[in-house]
């Protein structure tokens, strides 16, 4: 069967004469069967949709972890998150939007795919993309369905322990890389990120296993340790040509969500922070490489400048401050943020080499030390952004940036100032570095409503209608706030 990457109308329209009236009863635009190939290439898109978008109604970590701060609506900024109910966007979107469509599609496997290895493949291939969404929903919400989710037949489900749901998605992860094998078939175009090779879904599973690890290395040491030696040896990304890119398209409406949002939307209200720019750009001698692909230039007076953090609300012009955007034409680089083809990053390098580095100083085995690491880190950040290697040995030396003289009191810290930086655009990976590890210190607004949020709390949606279970939950979790803190936040 030939599979094309995006394939959403299926049923070619009926021709306007026939004796056979039943047939205007079916719609040709919404068919009642769908392939299992094409219920995963959406998943894949709205999966990498939610985690690049910047929809003040779904995705609003850049705004928490104070990149961009907002001029004309401070809500986000202020961390009401209820406010729009981004809890109940994420619920709706992941559960809903991702991991019924990549369970309907394993269970059509059965009978669309013929062969039994690729059906295999395929199957576990989903399987990892359900074990990426769920670490997502847990690390951003604590006890989830898990084991009752996704059953349409129970639309009360009960809630998972969130530690039992993390380590259950350790365990198959382990089982779907046990099932792929790289010498049989796969899902071929209608794969967008890796174009159906199994050999890089089995390194991706790896390095997301290592991911997966590190993140626990303060509540369980030994359970991290042993699981990311064990992703180390098994392989894991080695360079940017193993990153996990979704290519967006120029027309919609499969589009980068970040144009969608800014330039469709026609929205000029976030501006980088003060704070976030000043630490690429803290005087003009010292500039990060990346600045100029992370935002444009102000429009009032062409030079690289943030607002204060919580400082809009009418206060501040937006053509003062720097906006979203880098380079329109820039050989090698991966274009500007907000054009309609820019990609969407969902593991790559850089953020594996910040972990190896961390691993190192943790004192794990992982063939390195931590300074090489972290060099490494920078550098793939930097060539995965601007697409050249120019200016990465000055940077490198820089005494706030070069390992020995870094910014930061320990090792940890110095790796996640940077990884704080190479984190833009995938803010909610920076929410979950920065609540575990504490660094970079980031105070809130002066007018926010809360605390820095330490989690989300449960959708509205649930609270109504699965009353009895969303209270089990809140208490099991020690309340239903978003200082409340997750398993793996434990400073």
């Amino acid at each position: 069967m030939k599979k094309t990457a995006l394939i959403f109308v299926l049923m070619s329209v009926l021709t306007a004469c026939t004796k056979d009236i039943t047939k205007l009863n079916i719609n040709p635009k919404q068919p009642s069967k769908v392939p299992s190939y094409s219920l995963f290439t959406e998943s894949e898109r709205v999966l990498d949709s939610s985690l690049c978008s910047a929809n003040e109604n779904l995705n609003i970590f850049r705004l928490i972890e104070q990149q961009w701060t907002e001029t004309t609506y401070l809500n986000e900024t202020n961390y009401q998150i209820t406010y729009r109910k981004q809890p109940d966007a994420i619920w709706s979107e992941f559960y809903t939007g991702i991991l019924i469509n990549l369970e309907k599609a394993k269970s059509l496997m059965v009978t669309d795919v013929t062969d039994a290895g690729t059906r295999k493949n395929e199957t576990a291939i989903a399987d990892i993309l359900e074990v990426y969404s769920y670490f997502y929903l847990v690390t951003t919400f604590g006890n989830i369905p898990y084991s009752q989710a996704l059953n349409i037949n129970n639309p009360f489900p009960a809630y998972d322990d969130q530690k039992t749901v993390y380590y259950a998605l350790l365990t198959r992860l382990d089982t779907d890389i046990a099932a792929l094998d790289a010498s049989a078939g796969s899902y071929g175009s209608a794969d967008i990120v890796y174009g159906g090779s199994p050999a890089s879904w089995i390194k991706f599973a790896n390095t997301f296993k290592l991911k997966m690890g590190i993140i626990i290395a303060d509540y369980d040491n030994v359970k991290a340790k042993a699981t990311v030696e064990a992703a180390y040896n098994a392989g894991v990304f080695t360079s940017n040509s193993d990153n996990a890119i979704f290519q967006f398209l120029t027309t919609p409406p499969n589009t980068n969500p970040i144009w969608v949002d800014l330039v469709q939307g026609g929205r000029h209200d976030y501006v980088g922070t003060s704070g976030f720019i000043n630490l690429m750009n803290p005087n003009s001698a010292t500039q990060d490489p990346r600045l100029s692909y992370y935002f444009a230039p102000s429009i009032a007076n062409g030079v690289y400048v943030g607002a204060d953090n919580g400082s809009g609300n009418g206060g501040i012009v937006y053509s003062q401050f720097s906006l979203p955007s880098g380079p329109l034409l820039t050989p090698g680089s991966i274009g500007t943020l907000t054009n309609p083809d820019f990609p969407g990053d969902m593991l790559d390098y850089s953020e594996t080499a910040f972990y190896l580095a961390e691993a190192a100083a943790r004192g794990y085995s992982v063939g390195g030390t931590a300074e090489t690491y972290y060099n490494a880190a920078i550098t793939a950040s930097i060539m995965y952004w601007t697409g050249s290697t120019t200016g990465v040995s000055d940077y490198l030396l820089l005494p706030n940036v070069a390992f020995a003289t870094a910014t930061g009191g320990t090792d940890l810290q110095k790796i996640a100032q940077q990884a704080y930086i190479a984190f833009y655009n995938r803010g909610w990976d920076a929410w979950i570095e920065s609540r575990r590890l504490n660094y970079p210190v980031l105070l809130p607004p002066p007018n926010a409503v809360s605390a820095f949020p330490l989690r989300f709390t449960y959708p509205i949606n649930e609270q109504n209608v699965n009353v009895v279970n969303y209270n089990k939950a809140s208490s099991a979790i020690g309340g239903d706030a978003v200082t409340t803190k997750l398993f793996f936040d434990v400073h």
